[in-house]
């Protein structure tokens, strides 16, 4: 996608490609201020302002279409209301909004002040939030009214006493302030600040929180250049078309759903179809396809294997152009169904939290069944070995991101507050993924498995730590590990392994004890399938778990 004068994103990026379309090569400039609020969504605004921004369909499917210029402007509202508020630049403020409109007027109106954005899912509860508030210096949260999240959060702000505000979408409630009753009363036109207020490329704008296998989740930060990184996303992976519209399935409490709900596809002017679903329900997937003429659709691998076990044939997916995965390894044999089934490719990438897509089956390149693809031009990309050697093809190593020449756009710039993990796995000018994978003699990367115990389930990324850390409350658990187990639709289940205090007797009615008491504390999404009550975990010498041993036989017996 040659950029030319008219293009918003032309005085930012720079691409050069070869004479197939490959990309080759990319840079950024005018990055010391940008900010992807007023140099893109309000550039378009001025450029095109009654061009469809999103498309929204709520769970009773009432549609509304937001242009560019209404973006701008009720970001802008948004901004003088937030900064009414007191919330003001630097200032951190979580986002529990799922997929409602008001997070993208949320997220542009905090860039706008230069507050740093931290999206949050709506299916934490009241240790999650707790843990959040603290870690992150959380000053304000923005919050929906639907479900019970929002109690949850009143209960974790009982110990918590440097909240500014709490801001509730979609109701009013005592102790909260109303956005949807307030918002309206404030001006739609907002000043970008200048002076000492001024925002910097190189200031923090967004933190994610990411789980981790033996504490709780680190806190990645990401700058104000972040937005551009995803541009190979949306150009050359997700392949968006000006006059299309792009679906991606993430809620907005992941990091996921930057990478395809607003940043590239905004940058390459492509609209954003929204469906604010609580439940999956792969057939309404399928007839918003159908009805809404989707053009490009990104889903996780769970989603994937949903969708081939309906009959694909009875819904009309004609105009789909390009569609894409990501969140862990998809099965040959699913990408081969969903082929047979619409013709349709899939094309897989690989990125973090901390990166915007790294490798991908970019424009030009042929999908290989498995692959993750070739590393993207903006990313220096290698495999390590475990002595530090870069690998040669067909070697399993560990991805690691070279940054002794510069850091690339689009890379995290620390993890929040914690000097020690971010060195240790960003030094000797390599950034380590944690993730393995070898490379074929064609350059294609296939992935192995994670450095560390993360596991990956329907999309998501838990760490075995925070259930462990719930389990072990219970009086009559001695110790316990956390792994993943096969399972056909998620990729990947949980299983808990758990050693019984002396004198306790492993039951049914004990697991579902267990289960129960897991559930009223932890998200649903982290909740395990399997549980299992063992004499013994396996333990190096130094008395350590080994986590490893417990998953390695559960994927080759795979009997659960």
């Amino acid at each position: 996608m040659i950029l030319n004068e008219m293009d918003v994103a032309y005085p930012f990026v720079e691409v050069k490609e070869d004479e197939n379309g490959v990309l080759k090569d990319i840079k950024f400039k005018n990055t010391d201020n940008f900010n992807f609020a007023y140099d893109i969504v309000d550039k378009l605004a001025e450029k095109t302002p009654e061009k469809l921004a999103m498309l929204y369909v709520d769970k009773e499917l009432n549609e509304r279409r937001f242009s560019f210029q209404e973006m701008s402007r009720y970001s802008s509202q948004a901004a003088n209301y937030f900064s009414f508020l007191g919330i003001k630049k630097g200032d951190k403020v979580m986002l529990v909004l799922k997929r409602h409109y008001q997070f993208w007027f949320s997220i542009l109106a905090l860039h706008k002040i230069g507050a740093v954005v931290i999206p949050a899912t709506n299916l934490l509860l009241k240790s999650d939030f707790e843990y959040r508030l603290k870690a992150g210096n959380i000053d304000a949260v923005v919050c929906t009214a639907e479900g019970e999240v929002s109690k949850e959060l009143e209960k974790a702000c009982k110990n918590y006493k440097n909240l500014k505000v709490k801001i509730l979408v979609g109701a009013q409630r005592n102790g909260w302030r109303s956005f949807n009753k307030e918002v309206k009363y404030f001006s739609t036109v907002f000043k970008r600040p200048t002076g000492e207020n001024e925002i910097k490329g190189t200031d923090p704008s967004i933190m994610f929180f990411t789980s981790g296998t033996t504490a709780y989740p680190k806190i990645t930060t990401h700058n104000f250049l972040y937005p551009l990184g995803h541009y190979v996303t949306a150009a050359y992976w997700h392949r968006v078309q000006r006059d299309g519209i792009h679906f991606a399935i993430s809620d907005t409490g992941w990091g996921k759903a930057l990478w395809g709900k607003i940043y590239g596809q905004w940058l390459c002017e492509a609209a954003i179809f929204t469906f604010d679903f609580d439940d999956f329900e792969p057939r309404k997937i399928l007839k918003m396809i159908e009805k809404y003429k989707i053009t490009t659709f990104c889903a996780p691998p769970t989603v994937y294997r949903t969708l081939v076990h309906l009959k694909l044939e009875k819904y009309d997916l004609s105009s789909l152009v390009h569609v894409t995965t990501a969140g862990e390894a998809l099965n040959p044999e699913i990408w081969n169904k969903f082929h047979d089934a619409t013709g349709l490719e899939i094309f897989e990438g690989f990125g973090q939290t901390e990166t915007t897509l790294t490798i991908g089956n970019l424009v030009g390149t042929v999908p290989r069944p498995g692959s993750m693809g070739i590393p993207s031009p903006q990313y220096n990309v290698k495999i390590m070995l475990s002595n530090g050697e870069i690998a040669g093809p067909e070697e399993v190593g560990e991805i690691v991101i070279e940054t002794k020449e510069n850091t690339p756009c689009g890379l995290f710039v620390e993890y929040y507050g914690d000097k020690e993990k971010t060195q240790n796995t960003w030094y000797d000018g390599y950034y380590h993924t944690g993730d393995t994978a070898y490379m074929d003699e064609d350059g294609y990367f296939w992935y192995v498995g994670r450095v560390d115990d993360v596991i990956k389930s329907s999309g998501y990324r838990i760490g075995p730590f925070e259930i462990e850390n719930e389990i072990m409350k219970l009086p009559y658990v001695l110790e316990c590990a956390v792994t993943p187990i096969p399972d056909p639709i998620r990729g990947q289940a949980i299983k808990a392994s758990i050693v019984l205090a002396n004198g306790v007797e492993g039951s049914e009615k004990l697991k579902r004890e267990v289960m129960a008491t897991l559930k009223k504390n932890i998200a649903s999404y982290k909740w395990p399938k399997v549980v299992d009550f063992t004499k013994n975990l396996p333990k190096t010498i130094s008395g350590k778990i080994q986590r490893k041993e417990i998953r390695e036989y559960d994927w080759n017996n795979d009997k659960n």
